[in-house]
């Protein structure tokens, strides 16, 4: 791979491939496909196709386990040991029971842990509209909401150094961060930190991932490309994506120096995924500064 070229990793036909997590123990990477249930795992040095599976119902987001994996599916937070069975954490407080039939509430959304691990996870208004949704954390058991008035939860990541949360009410198009304090999870008061108006960026902030120099990478959906930000807000390169939608990106391969990039066909009708043949694969960059491990999940 040559630095700084977007290329296809595994071609696939996600309809909302999302939340990338590369296991530097394990040198494999996870992901999901929220709208199928689906759940990927690829070890790229081996090659061939990723193994998938099925969760029956849509899944937002993934994270590392000791034991396996965690996932938040849009009824609730599940443990997903490798070879075990499934073990609930926790319920997702925003999924009524009297709408699921229907496959409707707010489901779970984007998340990832923190080093401590804690899991912070979002959730997303049904229609996309309304400030309904809320961001959680689950830490010793307990899901608790530390954030409210949200639309579409995104763009959740952490600074190198532990002191800022950064989070996106994506409808809003303005990335925030807050005072973060590893030791008690606590969250100072938000603050503006990218305004995508301002800088006349296309698109929503869609998920991110924080590089070994402190730059917060962003996938802007709808605006066909990836953003890299300073430590102090300022646009620093794009990247653009040969589709329309790209979803989250996430540092692995065995140096932490490739980006994969997820991406979805869902708001593409024929004539749109015959124009973007890309959209709904895997992709990825080499890049030129490192990215982060990420942590497990402590619960």
């Amino acid at each position: 791979m040559q630095d700084g070229v977007i290329e296809v990793a595994v071609a696939l036909d996600m309809s909302l491939g999302e939340s990338p997590v590369w296991s530097v123990e394990r040198q494999t990477l996870y992901w999901a496909d929220i709208n199928n249930g689906h759940l990927y795992a690829w070890r790229p040095q081996e090659g061939g196709a990723p193994t998938r599976t099925e969760l029956g119902e849509k899944v937002g987001c993934v994270a590392l386990d000791e034991a396996g994996l965690v996932a938040a599916t849009a009824s609730g937070i599940l443990r997903l040991p490798a070879g075990g069975k499934p073990e609930r954490l926790a319920d997702n407080p925003e999924w009524q029971n009297a709408r699921q039939a229907a496959g409707q509430g707010n489901r779970f959304n984007d998340g990832r842990c923190d080093a401590a691990g804690r899991l912070w996870v979002g959730t997303i208004d049904a229609d996309e509209t309304s400030p309904s949704a809320a961001l959680y954390c689950l830490d010793k058991g307990e899901l608790t909401p530390r954030l409210t008035g949200i639309g579409i939860s995104n763009g959740l990541a952490f600074s190198p150094d532990r002191r800022w949360l950064y989070h996106t009410d994506s409808l809003s198009r303005r990335i925030l961060r807050y005072p973060f304090d590893l030791d008690s999870g606590t969250l100072g008061e938000g603050q503006t930190w990218v305004d995508l108006e301002r800088l006349g960026l296309p698109g929503v902030p869609d998920g991110a991932a924080v590089d070994s120099e402190g730059c917060y990478w962003s996938a802007l959906y709808d605006g066909g490309r990836i953003v890299r930000f300073s430590p102090e807000g300022e646009l620093v390169a794009e990247h653009p994506v040969p589709c329309p939608h790209p979803t989250m990106v996430a540092f692995g391969g065995p140096d932490l120096r490739t980006l994969y990039i997820t991406t979805a066909t869902q708001h593409l009708d024929a004539e749109g995924k015959a124009r973007w043949p890309l959209a709904g694969s895997l992709l990825q960059m080499r890049t030129g500064v490192k990215g982060l491990a990420e942590p497990g999940f402590g619960g």
